[in-house]
């Protein structure tokens, strides 16, 4: 029998365990330094526990910039792991290379903070989309398995993200900063150590299968490797003319800029696959269906993902954190919404396989649109509370908290069917790279939230709150209208 295919957790492939531990582990590190990464830009960059001083603007412009390209660079870390390592490797190497950027930023300055920023890029970019794409390759026999294997998955996502905020938190929030970035490496390091301890577990799952000569892959490796260095000179050089005042550019705008470059380079992307990638009328079609996802996806991140900075700042500023004489640190609240997942995870994935099993689930496309409407609900509740919150009077935390539950009903609706929808729909020669834009949908998404949560500079917390509440809830109502066409394209895939 297949390694990767033997029972023995939760009646799922011993394999998932491995990558489970894994990913809880890096989601661990990043979420733990995800909390305090807005609160230690903005916090003074004098005192006991010295922050970096910055603006709210320029904090989230720097939080939406970094979270972008987190998500981004998994669409070429998923051509590396399809066309030249395979995805077992690229998860290791992303490991390594985010591990080492968490140590960077303990080093406290402010040189080594930005170099460990693009450290965790990078790694994150070759780890997060191919982690998930060996979960699918455990199931090659898909249906609402595949769904519930994703769902427990998913669960061990929110595990490490509860751990992370927070030890994180408390480290770096309450002692020093630095050493909460620092506990956010040793979690990566756990994980490393774990995925290489499960290696015999996974099978075949994430080995390179391209069917190509070693000749054929040594000529595209170096070829890749040729680009990457052009591009990685060009990005010094800009770096350069940025620092020393040669190019004057906000951060806001940069985020804009890129935002347009990112949506125009997936459209032209998608484009060019549908009509010159070689594909069949039913890939075509699926591959349409994947862009629709795509959009719905990016218009969820951008409300969801404000949880690491306006969410936090209002955490921060205008919540009663104090509980039995102890305030608790603003970073920890972030822990409120995985809490939920892990709770609801396991109840969702058991629901998705009762109503399959009596020809009642709702197909992909619904779900995506429940999830929209799931997030506009969090936010009006939210802008309800914020009407009636002041710094001399903060709410009580209980409006978070209603908040964060009604948005992990609708990541629950979205997130994991998303992440199985797209190892459904992807043509298999374009798995990995399918759920990369998976994932690009989410860098537009954390983008577009640093930018709006810049606007809590000039714009009233409440004013923001239901003005996003207004536009994905839009976004859920469109969803569920179209559901039915966007079915008929997925063909059999449900």
């Amino acid at each position: 029998m297949n390694a990767a295919s033997g029972k023995g957790f939760f009646g799922h492939p011993r394999g998932l365990a491995t990558l489970f531990f894994t990913e809880l582990w890096e989601r661990f590190s990043y979420y733990g330094m995800r909390a305090l990464l807005v609160l230690f830009m903005t916090a003074e960059a004098m005192g006991s526990n010295p922050g970096l001083g910055f603006s709210v603007g320029k904090a989230t412009a720097i939080y939406g910039l970094y979270t972008f390209f987190v998500y981004v660079l998994s669409l070429p870390g998923g051509w590396v792991a399809d066309k030249l390592w395979g995805q077992r490797k690229a998860v290791f190497v992303g490991g390594c290379i985010i591990a080492a950027g968490h140590f960077s930023m303990a080093v406290p300055t402010t040189t080594f903070f930005f170099i460990g920023l693009a450290l965790i890029v990078i790694g994150t970019g070759l780890l997060k989309p191919n982690v998930s794409s060996m979960v699918g390759d455990l199931y090659p026999e898909g249906g609402a398995r595949r769904d519930a294997g994703f769902s427990i998955f998913y669960m061990g996502i929110n595990v490490g993200a509860i751990l992370g905020p927070l030890l994180c938190g408390i480290l770096g929030e309450g002692y020093n900063w630095h050493y909460g970035f620092s506990l956010a490496g040793f979690g990566m390091v756990l994980g490393l150590i774990s995925y290489k301890y499960g290696f015999k577990f996974l099978g075949d799952a994430g080995d390179l299968k391209t069917g190509e000569s070693e000749e054929i892959l040594q000529k595209r490796s170096k070829k890749f490797y040729g680009i990457l260095s052009f591009i990685t000179a060009l990005l010094v050089i800009f770096g350069f003319l940025v620092s020393s005042g040669a190019i004057t550019v906000t951060l806001e705008a940069m985020a804009e800029y890129l935002g347009y470059a990112a949506v125009a380079i997936t459209v032209a992307f998608f484009a060019y696959i549908i009509f010159f990638g070689g594909h069949t009328s039913e890939e075509k079609k699926k591959l349409g269906v994947i862009f629709w996802l795509f959009i719905l996806a990016a218009i969820f991140w951008s409300g969801f993902e404000q949880a690491g900075s306006s969410l936090n700042l209002f955490a921060k500023d205008l919540t009663d954190r104090v509980i039995l004489g102890t305030e608790v640190p603003a970073s920890t609240l972030q822990l409120i919404n995985p809490f939920f997942i892990v709770i609801f995870a396991p109840i969702f994935g058991w629901l998705w396989t009762w109503l399959a099993n009596r020809n009642a689930n709702p197909s992909i496309p619904v779900k995506f649109g429940l999830g929209l409407l799931g997030l506009a609900a969090g936010f009006f509740v939210l802008s309800w509370g914020a009407a009636n919150a002041t710094a001399a009077n903060p709410v009580t935390p209980a409006w978070l908290v209603v908040t964060y539950f009604l948005h992990t009903c609708g990541e629950l609706a979205l997130s994991p069917v998303g992440l199985s929808s797209m190892t459904k729909l992807a043509p298999k020669s374009r798995v990995s790279q399918m759920m990369g834009i998976w994932f690009v949908a989410a860098a537009l998404g954390n983008l577009f939230a640093g930018i709006m949560a810049g606007q809590l500079e000039t714009l009233a917390p409440t004013n923001l709150f239901w003005s996003v509440a207004l536009f994905v809830g839009g976004g859920g109502i469109i969803a569920l209208l179209a559901s039915p066409g966007v079915k008929k394209l997925m063909g059999d895939v449900e």
